[in-house]
C-alpha cells in the first residue's frame, strides 16, 4: 500500500472539488458581504460537529481581519446563550446536511427576532436553507474518504468558502496590513506587522565623525560604537559610512595611512532611508537584499536620526 499515492489522491480530490465550486459560484458571496457589511453588531457563527469546528476557525479569521465575530454552539444557545445574539447581529449557520437537530431547533428563535441569517448547507431545500436570507451552497460530488462518508472534501470546501467570505469583507472594509497588525501585537506575526524602525533604531551615542577626522581617531570611534562602522556627517548630514570592510580594504593599499582623513576610505553613497515608520520587517528585507549590516535613517534633509543594525532586528525576533 503506497500511502504517498493515497495522500496525493486525497489532495487531488479536494482540490478538484474546490475548483468545481469556484466555477459554479454565483452572487451568493456578494449578497453575504452586503448583508454583513450593513449590520451594526457582530457576525455570530454556529454549527455542530465538524461544521462547528470549521465555524470556530471562521469566527477567528473574521475577528482577526476586521469583522467582529464569535462562535456560538447551538446546544449552548438552547440552554441560555441565545441571549448572546443581539438584534443588530447576523448569524452564519453551517450544516452540510442542513438538518442538524441542534441547529435547526434554534432557527425559529433567530427568525423570531428578525436576525439576518446566512446559511451554508448542501441544498437550499433543507430546513436550514429554507430559513436563510442568503444561502451559500456546500456541494461536493464526493468526499476524499475512501468510504465516501467522513467529512473531508465538504469540510475543506466549507473552510475555503469561509476564507473567501472573510477576504471579501477585508476588501469591502479596506482592511490594510497596518489594521491587521493592530489585531496581532504579540508573537512573531505581531513583530513582523507591528514593530517599526523607530522602535528599534539606535539614536543615542552614535559613532559619528566628520569627513576630515584622521583615520586613527575614526578607528577609536568605530571600536567604541561597537557597530562595525562609523557614520560620517558634515553639518549633521550623512556624507558617508566607513565600515570595517572598508577599513580592511584600505589596509591593502600601498599608500594606506592612519593620518589620512576618514572620507578618503569611506563609502560615499551609503544606503539610507527617511521613513522611520517603516515596518522593521520591511527594513530587514532592504538590509538582506543589499547585503548590509545596518541601515541609516535620516530626515528628508539628510540629517542623521539613527541607525538600525541587523543584530537589533535579530534580537527583536524580526524575520
Amino acid at each position: 500500500m503506497n500511502f504517498t499515492d493515497i495522500a496525493r489522491k486525497v489532495l487531488e480530490t479536494e482540490a478538484s472539488e474546490l475548483q468545481t465550486s469556484a466555477a459554479a459560484l454565483g452572487d451568493e458571496i456578494s449578497r453575504a458581504v452586503d448583508l454583513i457589511s450593513k449590520i451594526k453588531g457582530k457576525l455570530i457563527i454556529t454549527g455542530v460537529g465538524k461544521s462547528g469546528l470549521v465555524g470556530s476557525k471562521m469566527a477567528a479569521t473574521f475577528a482577526s481581519t476586521g469583522t467582529s465575530s464569535f462562535f456560538l454552539h447551538p446546544t449552548e444557545a438552547l440552554h441560555g446563550d441565545l441571549g448572546m445574539i443581539g438584534k443588530e447581529d447576523a448569524v452564519l449557520a453551517i450544516s452540510y446536511s442542513g438538518e442538524s437537530e441542534e441547529l435547526t431547533r434554534i432557527l425559529p428563535h433567530i427568525k423570531r427576532f428578525d436576525i439576518p441569517l446566512i446559511a451554508m448547507a448542501q441544498s437550499k431545500a433543507t430546513t436550514l436553507g429554507k430559513y436563510a436570507d442568503v444561502f451559500i451552497p456546500i456541494k461536493v460530488t464526493r468526499e476524499a474518504c475512501p468510504l465516501g462518508v467522513a467529512p473531508t472534501s465538504s469540510t475543506t470546501l466549507t473552510m475555503a468558502l469561509g476564507d473567501a467570505l472573510a477576504v471579501c469583507m477585508m476588501e469591502k472594509r479596506g482592511f490594510k496590513k497596518e489594521d491587521f497588525a493592530s489585531f496581532h501585537p504579540g508573537g512573531s506575526l505581531g513583530k513582523m506587522l507591528f514593530v517599526k524602525i523607530k522602535d528599534l533604531m539606535r539614536v543615542e551615542h552614535l559613532p559619528i565623525v566628520t569627513p576630515d577626522t584622521p583615520l586613527k581617531d575614526t578607528i577609536v570611534v568605530m571600536s567604541e560604537g561597537r557597530l562595525g562602522n562609523v557614520l560620517i556627517a558634515e553639518n549633521g548630514k550623512l556624507a558617508g559610512v566607513l565600515s570595517d570592510g572598508d577599513l580592511r580594504r584600505a589596509l591593502m593599499k600601498t599608500d594606506f595611512s592612519l593620518d589620512a582623513k576618514a572620507k578618503e576610505y569611506a563609502t560615499k553613497n551609503p544606503k539610507y532611508i527617511t521613513d522611520e515608520n517603516m515596518l522593521a520587517s520591511d527594513a530587514l528585507k532592504i538590509i538582506e537584499q543589499n547585503k548590509l549590516q545596518h541601515l541609516v535613517i535620516t530626515d528628508e534633509a539628510g540629517h542623521i536620526k539613527g541607525i538600525l543594525h541587523i543584530h537589533d532586528l535579530i534580537e527583536a525576533g524580526i524575520k
